[in-house]
Protein backbone atom coordinates (compact mmCIF):
# COMPACT_ATOMS: atom_id res chain seq x y z
CA UNK A 1 0.00 0.00 0.00
CA UNK A 2 1.41 3.41 -1.07
CA UNK A 3 0.93 6.80 -0.10
CA UNK A 4 0.84 10.37 -1.93
CA UNK A 5 1.75 13.32 -0.45
CA UNK A 6 0.73 17.23 -1.57
CA UNK A 7 2.46 19.76 -0.66
CA UNK A 8 0.44 23.53 -1.22
CA UNK A 9 3.04 26.07 -1.69
CA UNK A 10 1.11 28.11 -3.91
CA UNK A 11 0.55 31.18 -0.63
CA UNK A 12 1.65 34.48 -1.73
CA UNK A 13 2.77 35.46 1.56
CA UNK A 14 1.50 39.19 1.48
CA UNK A 15 0.73 39.09 5.54
CA UNK A 16 4.94 38.28 6.11
CA UNK A 17 5.42 41.12 3.13
CA UNK A 18 8.28 38.75 1.47
CA UNK A 19 7.35 40.06 -2.01
CA UNK A 20 7.99 36.68 -3.57
CA UNK A 21 5.76 33.23 -2.57
CA UNK A 22 5.77 31.84 0.83
CA UNK A 23 7.44 28.59 0.28
CA UNK A 24 10.20 30.72 -0.74
CA UNK A 25 11.07 32.30 2.48
CA UNK A 26 14.10 31.64 3.66
CA UNK A 27 13.69 29.88 7.82
CA UNK A 28 16.62 28.85 9.16
CA UNK A 29 18.91 29.75 5.77
CA UNK A 30 16.29 27.95 3.24
CA UNK A 31 13.30 28.15 1.49
CA UNK A 32 9.99 27.83 3.86
CA UNK A 33 8.81 24.72 2.09
CA UNK A 34 11.99 22.66 1.55
CA UNK A 35 12.04 21.94 5.40
CA UNK A 36 8.99 20.07 4.96
CA UNK A 37 9.50 18.32 1.78
CA UNK A 38 13.37 17.09 3.62
CA UNK A 39 10.83 15.43 6.33
CA UNK A 40 7.96 13.46 4.04
CA UNK A 41 11.28 12.40 2.09
CA UNK A 42 11.90 10.12 4.92
CA UNK A 43 8.46 9.20 5.95
CA UNK A 44 8.32 5.37 4.63
CA UNK A 45 5.40 4.22 2.46
CA UNK A 46 4.97 7.57 0.78
CA UNK A 47 6.27 7.12 -3.13
CA UNK A 48 5.18 10.58 -4.48
CA UNK A 49 4.80 13.81 -3.73
CA UNK A 50 3.26 16.66 -5.78
CA UNK A 51 4.69 20.10 -5.42
CA UNK A 52 1.34 22.64 -5.92
CA UNK A 53 2.48 26.65 -6.85
CA UNK A 54 4.24 28.25 -9.24
CA UNK A 55 7.27 26.38 -10.91
CA UNK A 56 9.27 29.55 -11.37
CA UNK A 57 8.61 30.43 -7.45
CA UNK A 58 9.64 27.16 -6.36
CA UNK A 59 12.92 26.97 -8.04
CA UNK A 60 14.75 28.01 -5.36
CA UNK A 61 12.91 25.14 -2.88
CA UNK A 62 13.64 22.52 -5.67
CA UNK A 63 17.42 23.77 -5.35
CA UNK A 64 18.29 23.29 -1.87
CA UNK A 65 16.80 20.01 -1.25
CA UNK A 66 18.41 16.75 -0.66
CA UNK A 67 18.16 14.00 -3.85
CA UNK A 68 16.29 11.91 -1.71
CA UNK A 69 13.68 14.85 -1.42
CA UNK A 70 14.24 15.83 -4.80
CA UNK A 71 13.38 11.85 -6.17
CA UNK A 72 10.13 12.02 -4.17
CA UNK A 73 8.70 14.49 -5.90
CA UNK A 74 7.32 13.55 -9.58
CA UNK A 75 5.27 17.00 -10.26
CA UNK A 76 5.04 20.87 -9.97
CA UNK A 77 1.40 22.10 -10.77
CA UNK A 78 0.31 25.77 -10.60
CA UNK A 79 -2.03 26.76 -7.61
CA UNK A 80 -5.63 27.83 -8.19
CA UNK A 81 -7.67 30.49 -7.01
CA UNK A 82 -8.36 28.81 -3.62
CA UNK A 83 -6.63 26.02 -1.54
CA UNK A 84 -9.26 23.74 -2.15
CA UNK A 85 -8.65 24.39 -6.41
CA UNK A 86 -5.14 23.67 -5.71
CA UNK A 87 -5.43 20.78 -3.90
CA UNK A 88 -8.42 19.22 -6.38
CA UNK A 89 -4.81 20.02 -9.22
CA UNK A 90 -2.38 18.04 -7.24
CA UNK A 91 -5.14 15.57 -6.78
CA UNK A 92 -5.25 15.46 -10.76
CA UNK A 93 -2.14 15.78 -11.22
CA UNK A 94 -0.63 12.33 -9.18
CA UNK A 95 0.66 9.77 -11.63
CA UNK A 96 0.62 6.51 -9.75
CA UNK A 97 -2.12 4.41 -7.95
CA UNK A 98 -2.00 5.18 -3.87
CA UNK A 99 -4.52 3.71 -1.52
CA UNK A 100 -3.62 7.38 0.61
CA UNK A 101 -3.23 10.76 0.08
CA UNK A 102 -1.68 13.10 2.54
CA UNK A 103 -2.14 16.94 2.10
CA UNK A 104 0.10 19.66 3.92
CA UNK A 105 0.52 23.22 3.86
CA UNK A 106 4.03 23.87 2.87
CA UNK A 107 3.94 27.34 5.72
CA UNK A 108 4.10 24.24 8.56
CA UNK A 109 7.73 23.39 8.85
CA UNK A 110 8.14 21.40 11.64
CA UNK A 111 5.63 18.41 11.25
CA UNK A 112 7.64 15.77 12.19
CA UNK A 113 7.83 12.26 10.10
CA UNK A 114 6.09 10.42 13.02
CA UNK A 115 2.97 13.03 12.74
CA UNK A 116 2.19 11.91 9.00
CA UNK A 117 2.63 8.12 9.42
CA UNK A 118 -0.02 8.36 11.97
CA UNK A 119 -2.48 10.62 9.74
CA UNK A 120 -1.61 8.24 6.80
CA UNK A 121 -2.10 5.20 9.24
CA UNK A 122 -5.47 6.66 10.38
CA UNK A 123 -6.52 7.46 6.86
CA UNK A 124 -6.13 4.38 5.51
CA UNK A 125 -7.85 2.49 9.28
CA UNK A 126 -10.71 5.21 8.85
CA UNK A 127 -11.07 6.46 5.55
CA UNK A 128 -9.88 10.36 7.17
CA UNK A 129 -7.96 11.88 9.27
CA UNK A 130 -6.05 15.07 10.40
CA UNK A 131 -3.94 15.93 13.22
CA UNK A 132 -5.02 19.07 15.20
CA UNK A 133 -4.70 20.47 18.99
CA UNK A 134 -7.20 21.38 21.81
CA UNK A 135 -8.20 24.99 22.05
CA UNK A 136 -6.42 26.40 24.95
CA UNK A 137 -7.44 30.13 24.86
CA UNK A 138 -11.09 31.56 26.22
CA UNK A 139 -12.95 32.41 23.14
CA UNK A 140 -15.05 35.19 22.97
CA UNK A 141 -17.18 36.15 20.31
CA UNK A 142 -17.22 39.45 19.47
CA UNK A 143 -18.83 42.11 17.24
CA UNK A 144 -18.07 45.98 16.50
CA UNK A 145 -15.39 45.80 18.85
CA UNK A 146 -17.60 44.25 21.96
CA UNK A 147 -17.85 40.67 23.65
CA UNK A 148 -21.44 39.37 22.78
CA UNK A 149 -20.51 35.74 24.28
CA UNK A 150 -17.95 33.55 25.51
CA UNK A 151 -18.00 30.27 23.71
CA UNK A 152 -17.31 27.02 25.80
CA UNK A 153 -13.93 25.78 24.65
CA UNK A 154 -14.56 21.94 26.16
CA UNK A 155 -14.33 19.93 22.33
CA UNK A 156 -12.83 22.47 20.51
CA UNK A 157 -9.70 21.67 18.94
CA UNK A 158 -7.64 23.78 16.34
CA UNK A 159 -6.83 21.47 12.81
CA UNK A 160 -3.81 21.54 11.33
CA UNK A 161 -1.90 19.36 8.57
CA UNK A 162 -1.16 16.70 7.37
CA UNK A 163 -4.24 15.45 6.36
CA UNK A 164 -5.09 12.86 4.98
CA UNK A 165 -7.92 10.25 3.32
CA UNK A 166 -8.16 7.35 1.18
CA UNK A 167 -7.60 8.68 -2.28
CA UNK A 168 -11.00 7.42 -3.93
CA UNK A 169 -12.80 9.18 -1.01
CA UNK A 170 -10.56 12.59 -1.27
CA UNK A 171 -11.29 12.38 -4.62
CA UNK A 172 -15.11 12.08 -4.41
CA UNK A 173 -15.82 14.47 -2.13
CA UNK A 174 -13.49 17.06 -4.19
CA UNK A 175 -15.76 16.15 -7.19
CA UNK A 176 -18.81 16.77 -5.37
CA UNK A 177 -17.73 20.39 -3.64
CA UNK A 178 -16.72 21.45 -7.23
CA UNK A 179 -20.29 20.29 -9.40
CA UNK A 180 -21.95 21.74 -6.38
CA UNK A 181 -20.12 24.98 -5.86
CA UNK A 182 -19.07 24.19 -2.26
CA UNK A 183 -16.29 25.82 -0.59
CA UNK A 184 -14.91 24.49 2.14
CA UNK A 185 -11.45 25.79 3.93
CA UNK A 186 -9.62 22.37 4.46
CA UNK A 187 -10.47 18.74 3.13
CA UNK A 188 -11.65 17.39 5.82
CA UNK A 189 -14.51 19.67 5.38
CA UNK A 190 -15.24 18.43 2.05
CA UNK A 191 -15.43 14.69 3.57
CA UNK A 192 -17.38 15.69 6.33
CA UNK A 193 -20.15 17.18 4.35
CA UNK A 194 -20.13 13.54 2.78
CA UNK A 195 -20.83 11.76 5.66
CA UNK A 196 -17.08 10.79 6.53
CA UNK A 197 -16.19 11.58 9.97
CA UNK A 198 -12.55 12.11 10.24
CA UNK A 199 -10.00 10.58 13.07
CA UNK A 200 -8.00 13.06 14.77
CA UNK A 201 -4.28 12.61 15.57
CA UNK A 202 -2.94 14.44 18.36
CA UNK A 203 -0.72 17.40 16.48
CA UNK A 204 1.95 19.66 18.35
CA UNK A 205 2.01 23.58 18.89
CA UNK A 206 5.51 23.18 16.74
CA UNK A 207 3.35 21.83 13.92
CA UNK A 208 2.70 26.54 13.36
CA UNK A 209 1.48 27.63 10.34
CA UNK A 210 3.97 30.44 9.12
CA UNK A 211 1.76 33.76 8.47
CA UNK A 212 3.21 36.56 9.90
CA UNK A 213 6.01 38.33 10.54
CA UNK A 214 5.53 37.22 14.46
CA UNK A 215 5.68 33.30 13.57
CA UNK A 216 8.39 33.85 11.58
CA UNK A 217 10.55 35.13 14.19
CA UNK A 218 9.05 32.77 16.46
CA UNK A 219 10.59 29.97 14.41
CA UNK A 220 13.86 31.08 13.65
CA UNK A 221 13.81 31.37 17.31
CA UNK A 222 12.74 27.76 17.61
CA UNK A 223 14.99 26.89 15.40
CA UNK A 224 17.97 29.04 17.12
CA UNK A 225 16.98 27.31 20.35
CA UNK A 226 16.73 24.05 19.61
CA UNK A 227 20.48 23.94 17.63
CA UNK A 228 21.56 25.22 21.15
CA UNK A 229 20.04 22.26 22.79
CA UNK A 230 22.64 19.76 20.09
CA UNK A 231 19.19 18.75 17.85
CA UNK A 232 19.70 18.53 14.21
CA UNK A 233 17.45 17.80 11.36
Amino acid sequence: MSTAALVLAAGRGDRLGAGRAKAAVLLGGRPLASWCLETIATVDGVTEVVLVGDAAELAPVLAVLSPAARARITRVVPGGATRQESCARGLDALTGACDVVLIHDAARPFADAALFAQVADAARRTGAALCAVPLADTLKRVESGRVLATVERAGLWSAQTPQGARAVLLQTAHRAAAEEGVVATDDVALLERLGHAAEVVTGSVINRKITTPEDLAWAEAWLAARSGHGAAR
